[in-house]
């Protein structure tokens, strides 16, 4: 019996997302949305494409949550997308009120399942998922780490003219404008990024990183990142099934690390079997540990203002 994966929103992050999981024969995959005929169809598309590329996976869309029954990994990307213009935070509200239904109506058919929560303001909406499903804090994860940190090794990679491959990124911190990317712990081939180009260059790969999904938006226009966002979640899909005991940066609950506690963020995670296995610590100077203090209060700002608006 395959794994199976349900992602709640089948827009183009959800729908990409399930596109890069079936190609790779992961998990059989469910869409849910509440657009009539949407997750069908694109289900459908996706199905008849598996004899081509000989991928033996099963494709449903529906509107219905009974269909979710039984999944190991539920995957939230449903939610009101940013627009020109528009913060995180301006979507808290709405996103609020999907986010927890969505957990509240999957758990009834998967009571045992992993979140994985993609919806914006991401570390809040995690937090909601968490606090609604009354879930363990391990079976919680945020999309934000992998992306941000993807987009940091691309810009590098852009500006050195080396392979990503060779690119080591790491981004801590809330996933918004006051993310962390850690320039000292970064690496090319070994070769710390302090060390690898000028300051000004390092600096404006930095301010980069931290407006990567608003310059997407901006040159969209109507839309925003999905072939990126939805390439990190098929990552972490992977690592949860296959129990890879993989180091990424993720979203998690924090209970003291990083002296901060009672809320998501970003951080290095271990990721397997059962969803959050530990995390990582990193060893930080009073510079890094400014800046990632910097970046908790603007979640705990947006964490205090759910809890006005909801009753969690």
């Amino acid at each position: 019996m395959n794994s199976k994966v349900s992602i709640i929103g089948a827009g183009m992050t959800g729908s990409t997302s399930a596109h890069w999981i079936a190609e790779r024969e992961f998990a059989d995959v469910v869409l849910v949305d509440i657009l009539e005929g949407m997750p069908q169809g694109k289900a459908l598309d996706l199905a008849e494409a598996m004899p081509i590329i000989g991928k033996d996976v099963s494709i449903i869309g529906s509107n219905d949550y009974e269909v979710t029954k039984g999944s190991d990994i539920i995957v939230i990307t449903a939610g009101l997308p940013r627009k020109p213009g528009m913060s995180r935070d301006d979507l808290l509200k709405v996103n609020a009120d999907i986010v927890g239904k969505a957990t509240t109506e999957t758990l009834k058919y998967s009571p045992n399942a992993i979140y994985i929560i993609l919806t914006n303001p991401l570390d809040t909406m995690a937090y909601m998922s968490m606090k609604t499903g009354n879930l363990p804090p391990n079976r919680v994860i945020g999309q934000a780490g992998i992306l941000d940190s993807a987009r940091m090794r691309a810009f590098v990679s852009m500006e050195l003219g080396t392979s990503v491959e060779n690119i080591n990124c790491y981004v801590l911190g809330g996933h918004g404008d006051t993310m962390v990317p850690l320039t000292r712990h970064s690496n090319v081939a070994g070769v710390p990024l302090d060390n690898s180009m000028t300051m000004e260059k390092l600096n404006s790969i930095v301010e980069r990183t931290r407006k990567g999904g608003g310059e997407i938006v901006n040159l969209l226009k109507t839309g925003s990142a999905y072939y990126a966002p939805s390439a990190a979640i098929a990552q972490m899909v992977e690592a949860i099934l296959k129990d890879k005991h993989l180091i990424i940066p993720a979203a998690a609950y924090l209970q003291g690390e990083y002296g901060l506690d009672g809320i998501f963020f970003g951080v290095p995670v271990q990721l397997g079997r059962k969803g959050i296995e530990k995390i990582i610590e990193y060893d930080l100077n009073d510079k890094e540990m400014a800046a990632l203090r910097k970046s908790a209060d603007a979640v705990i700002e947006s964490v205090e203002a759910l809890k006005t608006i909801v009753n969690i």
